[in-house]
């Protein structure tokens, strides 16, 4: 790939000294090696092979299930992370981090061997021993570290806010107040139910999609993801702008699998963030389109960073519900972004890459059709009525079957090692993330601030929804900053979602907007991971980049909006009333493109482009005398820049 496309080894090494292929900052990270290595490696595969067993014979009792699946994460978060970036770089585990290592396995081990007993006990009512207050402090401790180290502080504060506020709550006067509830209490509620941090995230994480992300790493290892990456070159490398669109295809068929915007960044952006650069894109803008790419990949069906599993189960429907209803508002996602790279191309004089640049699509096919098969078989499955961890496990095995057709894709031991090895340490920022929230849903569960909050929100709407949206989009942004899609999604459930319901939003449409400003906030600033990840690939600004971002992202930010007010953006009812949103929404995202690019057949005067963006917005907002309007000003607009030349510098403007 890279000597087809002049890609150089310097310019792609960036991931490597950076990022390790999970797409974790290597600062985080312990550099193993030796018997510290092997040991890491037996318990990550170990950790696989778990999951692939109870995907296979079924799972276990709840609290058994995630708490295994909790301690091989934090045994393994103490083991490959830091306790801090500045921490020595040595090849070995200090003795503090295997005693955390011990300590973690020794105390969720308890929760393993005594599963049943605490299930069947009666919470609250019968009394912790001390030796059960103890676990659930070390407990709770161990996991409070791994959260740090593996999220960030942002959360690891908002559990801290939490924690003060179940303890010393009910000192606080007004409506905010609460009952006064013991530390025993607050103990069992949290580590003794399945309403804290064993609750429905981290069953989720422990379940089904531990197997996605594995199915993830038995493609990427098979070298499924440069084929992804090749055959996108192929399709879209001739076009002008080629290196940016092929970003966006090969970001959004990657970005489905990996459950983290960030590494698909990385994972991707090695590889077009330098070909855009060397199109004539500035690196800025390279880095923006990759981010914005990547992200869309959380939203994008059918897997969809795996967050679409808990949606699913917090809804209480079939997955397959959430995949079909998210369709729309990707595809219009993606079309915005498509049509504002080819306007920036447009303007800048841009032409694709050469032919003899260019892989034949045919052979890219020929060599790798077969890695669409494993994608087609979790659809079908999932269609069928199979449970999404039967898809997954289904999945790997034709991964396998598929790549053993070919000597240079075949998984020999050694690569499958590989898959379980690497899959094991993927899926330890989604695990933490879904155990640490679990301290935040015990305590809105446990005080009934959710409802409060919710009903905080509501007045200081006035009650009036498109307000009461605008907040909870600022909510979950600022609340997802530096959190991972799946977490920043999860915080949100309690918070703001039921005020939407309560103001008549359908649950599938209150959780679907929350959880598209909970993707977005990996591009939002001041605090945009994946658009700060792809700027260190580009070496562009940070905050530069992550501006650029949000206005390629646009249509993101408007689209939620469109279907709280029209369902049929989710696919929700009469089929002509679907076909009709879907086309005039296409048709309006196009011209939402045209708005915040400022081109369109020439430079477009801010007068023009705050006509073309209202005309764009009557289009995507649904019914009929909007659409008629809508389409009128943007036809209207379309012959004005075509027929009425402006004598306008274009090359001097701002790239």
């Amino acid at each position: 790939m890279m000597s087809k496309h002049d890609v150089t080894e310097a310019e792609a090494s960036k991931v490597i000294a950076e990022y390790d292929e999970d797409g974790n900052l290597n600062s985080k990270l312990r550099l193993l090696k030796g018997a510290a290595a092997k040991i890491i490696s037996i318990i990550a595969v170990l950790m696989s092979l778990f999951h692939l067993y109870t995907a296979f014979f079924g799972v276990f009792e709840s609290i058994l299930q995630r708490s295994a699946h909790l301690a091989f994460a934090l045994a393994l978060t103490f083991a490959i992370y830091k306790p801090s970036k500045k921490a020595v770089k040595n090849e070995s585990i200090p003795w503090y981090d295997w005693l955390f290592m011990v300590l973690s396995i020794a105390c969720y081990s308890y929760y393993v061997m005594n599963s049943q007993v605490i299930s069947s006990r009666m919470s609250y009512i019968e009394p912790l021993t001390a030796l059960e207050i103890a676990i659930g402090i070390i407990s709770g401790l161990l996991l409070i570290e791994a959260t740090r180290r593996v999220i960030g502080n942002t959360l690891v504060i908002i559990i801290f806010l939490c924690i003060v506020y179940g303890v010393w709550g009910h000192l606080i006067t007004g409506s905010l107040s609460h009952r006064e509830f013991t530390m025993m209490w607050i103990i069992d509620h949290l580590f003794y139910t399945v309403t804290g941090i064993f609750s429905t995230p981290l069953g989720v994480s422990a379940t089904f999609i531990f197997l996605f992300i594995l199915f993830g790493k038995f493609l990427e290892v098979s070298g499924a993801g440069q084929f992804f990456i090749d055959l996108s070159v192929a399709g879209m490398g001739k076009y002008r702008g080629g290196p940016a669109k092929t970003a966006i295809v090969a970001s959004s068929i990657l970005g489905t699998i990996s459950g983290s915007a960030v590494a698909n960044t990385v994972t991707t952006g090695a590889f077009t963030i330098p070909l855009m650069k060397k199109t004539g894109y500035k690196s800025h803008f390279a880095a923006a389109v990759e981010a914005v790419s990547s992200t869309g990949g959380q939203i994008m069906p059918p897997i969809m960073g795996a967050s679409a599993f808990i949606i699913a189960s917090y809804l209480g429907v079939p997955y397959m519900d959430v995949a079909i209803a998210a369709i729309i508002p990707a595809v219009l996602y993606y079309c915005c972004l498509y049509f504002q790279v080819d306007m920036r191309a447009r303007r800048l004089g841009l032409v694709g890459l050469k032919k003899e640049e260019l892989p034949k699509v045919s052979s890219v096919l020929k060599t790798g059709f077969m890695f669409f098969i494993p994608l087609v078989v979790i659809v079908v499955m999932l269609a069928s009525g199979s449970s999404p961890m039967k898809a997954g496990l289904y999945s790997i095995g034709v991964t396998i079957l598929i790549a053993a057709l070919k000597g240079a894709t075949r998984l020999s031991f050694s690569k499958i090692f590989k898959a379980l090895d690497l899959g094991a340490r993927a899926a330890i920022e989604t695990a933490i993330a879904c155990a640490a929230s679990g301290f935040i849903i015990g305590i809105i569960g446990l005080t009934g601030i959710g409802l409060k909050f919710s009903s905080l929100i509501i007045d200081l709407s006035g009650g009036i929804l498109i307000i009461t949206l605008v907040f909870t989009m600022i909510t979950s942004i600022i609340l997802g900053m530096g959190l991972p899609t799946v977490a920043a999604y999860i915080v949100q459930v309690p918070l703001t979602i039921p005020a939407l319901i309560e103001l008549g939003v359908s649950p599938l449409a209150a959780h679907m907007f929350v959880f598209y400003f909970a993707a977005l906030s990996a591009i939002t600033p001041p605090v945009a991971l994946a658009a700060f990840a792809a700027a260190g690939l580009a070496g562009s600004e940070p905050m530069k980049t992550g501006l650029t971002a949000v206005k390629l992202g646009l249509a993101a930010f408007i689209v939620p909006y469109m279907f709280v007010y029209g369902e049929t953006l989710l696919l929700v009812g009469d089929v002509p009333d679907i076909i009709l949103s879907v086309a005039t929404s296409i048709i309006g995202i196009i011209g939402i493109a045209w708005a915040a690019e400022g081109w369109l057949f020439r430079h477009s005067y801010w007068y023009e482009r705050a006509v073309l963006f209202i005309g764009a917005l009557l289009m995507v907002n649904p019914g009929f005398l909007s659409d008629i309007i809508g389409f009128a000003i943007l036809a209207a607009m379309f012959l004005y820049q075509k027929f009425v030349p402006r004598n306008t510098v274009v090359n001097t403007l701002s790239n």
